[in-house]
């Protein structure tokens, strides 16, 4: 437990020395916010001011959990990752460590970002619905932290990392119905999207936090927090559990990758070269 504090300690403090990345974290969202709603007015998406900062919330909380995977790489890469195996801890407890900090870090921002969100119009008809909003950006940090790390263990090189990190989530970012309305995309980029999982995870926290869970599934079909493949609708709460077992299943990978890769395989940067042995 003590290296799992530790870890998530670590992280966090890091995190919040970076003053600057925090403001701008702050700021950009709202900068989409007033860029990217008029699009969603075009498709007759009600209160889309509300609509859209509810899918930026969470694609924030993605990015933050998903960049675990950069601050594993580089802790592989200057040496430290070898320096905290020295010591008798279980690397699963470092795994544990690592997605913990980065859950904590993405949900303190999402968090952030809907309290400034209130004096935009954010509000809620009961106090539940924030708990559950919290609880969700949690669940969304465990899962995308758990991929990340699952990523960066599995790549044996830190350029690699780099090509493949941005071919992962550039589709996963700009195929969830956050930044242009599913409707808008050609027909074969909207079948892909039902193959991503932040498609469910942005749909499922748009109806939580505009508070449409118990609205008719063909008024949230047509607002995009539910799908209709054929006859079959797939709700909000379906949408969820999509999203739990996604996790379910790379928070096993990661942890199985993690102990398994040979650290022993990775050199301290050279200069400016930050490489792995081949």
């Amino acid at each position: 437990m003590r290296t799992i504090t530790a870890l998530m300690y670590r992280n966090i403090k890091l995190f919040t020395r970076n003053r600057l990345q925090l403001i701008l974290l702050l700021i950009m969202p709202y900068f989409y916010l007033y860029l990217i709603s008029t699009i969603f007015k075009s498709v007759s998406i009600n209160d889309s001011m509300n609509y859209v900062l509810a899918g930026i919330v969470i694609i924030v909380v993605f990015q933050t959990s998903l960049n675990i995977a950069t601050s594993t790489i580089e802790d592989i890469s200057s040496g430290y990752m070898k320096e905290v195996l020295v010591s008798p801890v279980k690397r699963v407890e470092i795994a544990i460590g690592q997605i913990l900090s980065s859950t904590t870090i993405a949900s303190f921002q999402g968090i952030l970002i809907l309290i400034i969100g209130y004096f935009f119009g954010m509000k809620y008809t009961t106090p539940i619905t924030p708990l559950a909003i919290i609880a969700f950006m949690i669940l969304i940090g465990i899962v995308f932290s758990s991929f990340g790390l699952f990523l960066a263990a599995s790549v044996k090189n830190a350029q690699t990392f780099q090509i493949i990190s941005v071919a992962v989530t550039t589709p996963i970012t700009f195929l969830c119905g956050v930044y242009v309305p599913l409707s808008l995309l050609p027909n074969g980029l909207q079948f892909l999207s039902l193959f991503n999982p932040m498609t469910y995870a942005t749909a499922f926290f748009r109806a939580l936090s505009l508070e449409k869970l118990s609205v008719s599934a063909d008024e949230l079909v047509a607002q995009e927090l539910a799908f209709k493949i054929g006859n079959y609708v797939i709700t909000p709460q379906m949408s969820v559990i999509i999203v739990a077992l996604f996790g379910l299943i790379f928070i096993i990978l990661s942890t199985i990758v993690f102990s398994k890769v040979d650290f022993t395989r990775v050199t301290r940067p050279s200069g400016n070269k930050d490489i792995f042995q081949q």
